[in-house]
C-alpha cells in the first residue's frame, strides 16, 4: 500500500511539472495568449482521473475477492466439515465390529464397543450406562425375546486380571439392583481361578480375551444365548423332576 502512494505522488507530479512546462512554452510562443491556469487545472484533473483508475485496475491481486493481502490469517472455524473423534460406537458401526482392535481404545471405548457387538447381534436396545455411580452396570442391552441383559466392561492390560473381588461387587448389584435376566462380565485379560468360581456359582457369565475375540469375530454366539440355553436346560430339569 506504500508503494502505491508514492508511485501515485511521483505521477501526479510528474503530470504537473510537465502541464506546467508546457503551459509556459505555449504562453512564450503565442505571445501569453493562452489561459495558463485554467488549462493548467484541467490537466491536473485529467491526470488525477488517470492515476485513480491506474489504482483500481492496474492490480487486480488485492481485490477483495481474489487478494491475498486482503485475506488475512485463515479462520480457524472455516474448515471443511469432517468427523473428528467420532464416539466409539460410531466408528466399530464405519469400519464394522468384527474388524474392531479392543486393545486400541480406552476404558470408554471399549464399553462403546461392547454395546456395539450387541446391537450387531441382534439387541434392539442398547444403551452405555457406565459413570460414576453405575454400581457395576456398563452396558444394557434387551434381546430380541425380551432378555435383559446386563454387563460390566473391564478394560484390562494382559497382566491385569480380573479378581473375585470385582465379580461379588458386580454380582450383589446385577440382580438385585440392574434386574438382570443375564449377567456379563468382559474383559480383554483374563479372570482369576476364584473369580471364575463365584462367577460359576451365581451364574455369571464370564468372557475374557479370548472369548471377545471370537465374539467379535462372529466365530462364537453372543454370551446370551448360552446364559438362555443353559437356563432353559435347567429349568426343564426342575419341571422334569417335579413331574416324576
Amino acid at each position: 500500500m506504500g508503494r502505491d502512494v508514492v508511485l501515485a505522488v511521483g505521477l501526479v507530479g510528474i503530470c504537473l511539472g510537465g502541464a506546467v512546462v508546457f503551459v509556459r512554452t505555449a504562453a512564450s510562443t503565442t505571445g501569453g495568449g493562452i489561459p495558463v491556469t485554467p488549462i493548467a487545472i484541467v490537466l491536473v484533473l485529467v491526470a488525477g482521473a488517470a492515476l485513480m483508475r491506474w489504482c483500481v485496475t492496474a492490480r487486480p491481486d488485492r481485490s477483495p475477492v481474489r487478494g491475498p493481502a486482503l485475506l488475512g490469517p485463515p479462520d480457524p472455524y472455516a474448515v471443511a466439515a469432517q468427523p473428528v473423534g467420532l464416539p466409539e460406537a460410531a466408528v466399530v458401526h464405519e469400519v464394522g465390529a468384527d474388524a474392531l482392535d479392543h486393545s486400541a481404545v480406552d476404558a470408554d471405548g471399549f464399553e462403546h464397543a461392547v454395546a456395539a457387538l450387541c446391537a450387531r447381534d441382534g439387541c434392539p436396545q442398547v444403551e452405555v450406562v457406565g459413570g460414576a455411580g453405575d454400581l457395576g452396570a456398563d452396558v444394557i442391552a434387551t434381546t430380541a425375546d425380551g432378555l435383559r441383559v446386563v454387563i460390566q466392561c473391564k478394560h484390562y492390560g494382559e497382566g491385569n486380571r480380573v479378581g473375585s473381588q470385582d465379580l461379588q461387587r458386580f454380582g450383589g448389584t446385577c440382580f438385585a439392583v440392574h434386574e438382570a435376566d443375564v449377567a456379563v462380565v468382559v474383559t480383554t485379560s483374563a479372570f482369576t481361578a476364584p473369580a471364575a468360581e463365584y462367577a460359576a456359582a451365581c451364574d455369571i457369565v464370564c468372557i475374557d480375551g479370548d472369548d471377545l475375540a471370537a465374539w467379535t469375530e462372529s466365530r462364537t454366539p453372543p454370551p446370551w444365548e448360552g446364559a438362555t440355553a443353559a437356563r432353559t436346560a435347567a429349568a426343564q430339569d426342575v419341571a422334569g423332576a417335579g413331574t416324576s
